[in-house]
């Protein structure tokens, strides 16, 4: 029997890339979206290669959705094998400027969503004795940046979460733990980040943070425009580095996708570069 992949947030970008090239690569792939109204574009190649794809409703904001799109895939296969958290929404706004709605929002979709899904997951992986989680973050979940705080926020969260978890669950129950971490995706959710920064009429046209903002835009621009190595990566670049994780053997816990993302976050995983000598260290000292 072919391992089964359930895919958050596949209408768009590396999760939509990923629930492709997984398929074409002999997974049984659960592709899963929030609205299933956009999911024409991936009902069309799921057509015309007759990828082995299925398309559920999940919305990672709400743990019924969650529930009724995992107990589908055990109703037909028995067992999940791999969980991508790639749901996730970028956003770049002062904490000042943003509201408490906005705050709440950007967490749930980056942070307690991987929770809930991954939470729903376990119990199956748990009883196969087998399992992987490979969950989407970011170069921002190890390096904070500017008028990224709520968004850096929830990906260290799910860096942290994901890492206590490896301590413990990795070798009883042979449930693996992978961190992806790109660097700036050009796909939509660039796009999607900067609308809801600049969504409101002169929000950054005044204060004292504006030149700050403007100094912050022109870089994003000027950077996406470069001929030298970017920031930017395709989703499909990414998605190629989601299945070398899946199908290696020993995954790690950290993985950067591109030469940008390594030498961004240097400083901080030079140490230990795939993460597995801290959780190696805190196993020694707690377990």
């Amino acid at each position: 029997m072919k391992k089964n992949i359930l895919i958050t947030g596949t209408s768009t970008g590396v999760g939509y890339e990923s629930a492709i090239l997984l398929a074409r690569n002999g997974y049984k792939v659960y592709a899963t979206m929030r609205n299933l109204g956009k999911a024409n574009n991936l009902k069309q190649a799921i057509e015309q290669e007759n990828l082995d794809i299925e398309i559920l409703q999940l919305d990672v904001t709400q743990n019924d959705s969650i529930q009724q799109a995992v107990q589908t895939v055990i109703d037909k296969d028995g067992k999940i094998d791999i969980l991508l958290n790639n749901a996730g929404a970028g956003f770049a706004k002062t904490i000042e400027q943003a509201s408490q709605e906005e705050i709440d929002w950007v967490t749930d979709v980056n942070y307690t969503g991987v929770i809930r899904t991954t939470k729903a997951v376990l119990p199956y992986m748990r009883k196969e004795r087998a399992g992987h989680i490979i969950n989407v973050t970011s170069v921002g979940g190890l390096v904070g940046q500017p008028f990224n705080e709520l968004y850096c926020g929830a990906k260290f969260a799910v860096e942290g979460f994901t890492e206590a978890l490896a301590t413990y669950v990795s070798e009883p129950f042979n449930i693996q733990l992978t961190l992806v971490e790109p660097g700036g995706i050009a796909t939509e959710f660039l796009n999607n980040a900067v609308a809801k920064t600049v969504s409101k009429e002169g929000e950054f046209a005044s204060g004292e943070y504006a030149p700050i903002f403007q100094k912050y835009m022109e870089g994003i621009q000027n950077r996406s425009g470069s001929e030298e190595v970017s920031p930017y990566q395709t989703g499909k670049e990414v998605a190629e580095v989601i299945l070398q994780v899946a199908q290696s053997e020993n995954p790690p816990l950290r993985i950067r996708t591109s030469a940008w993302a390594e030498n961004f976050t240097k400083l901080k995983t030079q140490a230990d570069p795939d993460g597995s000598g801290i959780v190696d260290q805190v196993k020694r000292d707690y377990l």
